[in-house]
């Protein structure tokens, strides 16, 4: 025969699992902001440099070359790039005529404004 016996363990509470927490002192937390400042201070002094020796570049230029005059247009209600090419350039195919007014004025996709004056291309002045 088998005997079963029974006995009454105390049950110990688990200790809960304590986290380590990172702590900083006044020091580290200077370290930390410097590291993370410098990628961020290399970038604005690379921006500033690139950006100063373009505009220097660009008035250089247009004092060697002269200006360059072009027409502009106010875009009226209802008016579309292609309504444009098409009074701009009759004769010239309207895609090739947008493709130059975008460029020339820096257009992304094509929006334009009421009231917005756009530069033609010389090619295609009157």
């Amino acid at each position: 025969m088998s005997s079963i016996s029974i006995s009454t363990a105390a049950v110990i509470p688990a200790r809960p699992a304590t986290r380590s927490r990172l702590r900083l002192t006044a020091r580290g937390r200077g370290v930390l902001l410097a590291v993370a400042a410098v990628p961020l201070a290399i970038g604005i002094a690379v921006a500033a440099i690139s950006g100063g020796s373009a505009i220097a570049a660009s008035d250089d230029t247009a004092g060697s070359f002269g200006t360059a005059d072009f027409q502009t247009v106010t875009v009226l209600p209802g008016d579309t790039l292609w309504s444009i090419a098409n009074t701009v350039a009759p004769t010239a195919d309207p895609r090739d005529v947008i493709g130059e007014i975008s460029r020339l004025n820096m257009l992304r996709g094509g929006a334009l404004q009421i009231g917005q004056e756009l530069a033609i291309p010389a090619q295609y002045a009157d």
